[in-house]
């Protein structure tokens, strides 16, 4: 039974790659946005895990973005050390990542390039999703966001209300996500791909743009634990690994609203997010509860199959086999935003 929830920014850059904050300053912008835990992913170095650990209320978890010059990144956690990919065929990188004893999330998966980053915006979308990762994600943030502008403006229109800006993840993600969770199960998180833009000089950032705390504030990856932290960090770090693995996770726009206590279930708790399991005979009621009222959507293989508005709760009874997930959403600065997106159940 879950006890604990732990709202985390996930896919973080640091001045150990390209980023420009060091791990403390990435740890209190954190704190000041509200986040109980930071995922740092540097692209091939772990110069981070020195300082990882609790840094008072949050968190700091340190892994890998494993970063072959063809593309398909991979954020590697729980490994000791950078895993090597010059010359590996991503197979045999994402063995190597098992045999360490970590897990590997596809990142940016969907990417399609785009022209507001330049060069560094050309398209770097994964080659093969039928490889075992064990998990992906589907909504990457800036990625997914800088790909889709299409003007100056609407730049400058993110970069100063960014909530404004955000909608939904790309409907092609949800697409290809749905997709491949017919095959087996695909776990998704929320990743950020955070760096704090900007020119850092003789330990200061001089100009920044995307600063970490805005950006921690947009998009959220809620790890639900049976138990709540104990302070030991390794052990800690570790639960949440296998959690977002497992598929006890959400991802949620907290800056529309807290989305803290979202649950979906089987009834009397039989199935939790990210199970697969036989329907049962008779079928199952599903439960999906949030914490604030708004439309909440039910989805079996991409398609929705119940749907209610101005509610915090929805009940389906489910007899046929698939993917089933759930979708929250709530009217936000003059339109209807996602909210939430849960991981699914997978009844076989």
């Amino acid at each position: 039974m879950t006890t604990s929830e732990l709202t985390c920014v996930v896919h973080v850059h640091s001045v150990y790659s390209d980023g420009t904050g060091t791990i403390s300053e990435i740890a209190a912008a954190a704190a000041r946005a509200g986040a109980d835990a930071v995922l740092v992913t540097d692209h091939d170095r772990m110069g981070g895990l020195a300082h990882a650990g609790w840094h008072g209320d949050v968190l700091v978890a340190v892994g890998v973005e494993v970063s072959p010059s063809h593309g398909s990144h991979l954020l590697a956690f729980g490994t000791p050390a950078p895993v090597r990919h010059n010359g590996r065929a991503l197979a045999q990188i994402l063995d190597a990542v098992h045999e360490a004893g970590g897990v590997g999330f596809a990142a940016h998966p969907f990417s399609r390039g785009g022209w507001v980053l330049g060069r560094a915006g050309r398209a770097a979308p994964w080659g093969d999703l039928r490889v075992p990762y064990d998990g992906l994600e589907v909504w990457s943030l800036v990625t997914d966001t800088l790909e889709y502008l299409r003007s100056p403006r609407a730049l400058l229109r993110f970069r100063r209300r960014p909530d404004e800006v955000l909608a939904d993840p790309p409907a092609e993600n949800l697409a290809a996500w749905d997709a491949l969770g017919a095959r087996r199960r695909v776990p998704a998180i929320g990743g950020l791909d955070a760096h704090q833009f900007g020119l850092r000089r003789r330990g200061r950032v001089l100009v920044r743009t995307m600063a970490y705390e805005r950006t921690f504030a947009l998009l959220r990856t809620h790890v639900l634990l049976d138990a709540p932290p104990t302070g030991d960090a390794a052990g800690d770090t570790a639960r949440v690994y296998a959690a977002m693995a497992a598929g006890r996770a959400f991802i949620a726009r907290d800056s529309l609203a807290d989305a803290t206590g979202f649950r979906f279930a089987g009834a009397g708790g039989t199935v939790a997010m990210g199970d697969e399991a036989p329907l049962p005979a008779g079928g199952l009621e599903l439960v999906a509860q949030t914490p604030t009222a708004c439309e909440l959507r039910l989805l079996r293989d991409g398609e929705v199959i119940a749907a209610d508005d101005g509610v915090a709760d929805l009940r389906a009874h489910v007899d046929r086999p698939g993917v089933y997930r759930v979708s929250a959403h709530l009217v936000r600065h003059g339109r209807r935003r996602t909210w939430i997106l849960g991981n699914p159940i997978y009844l076989r």
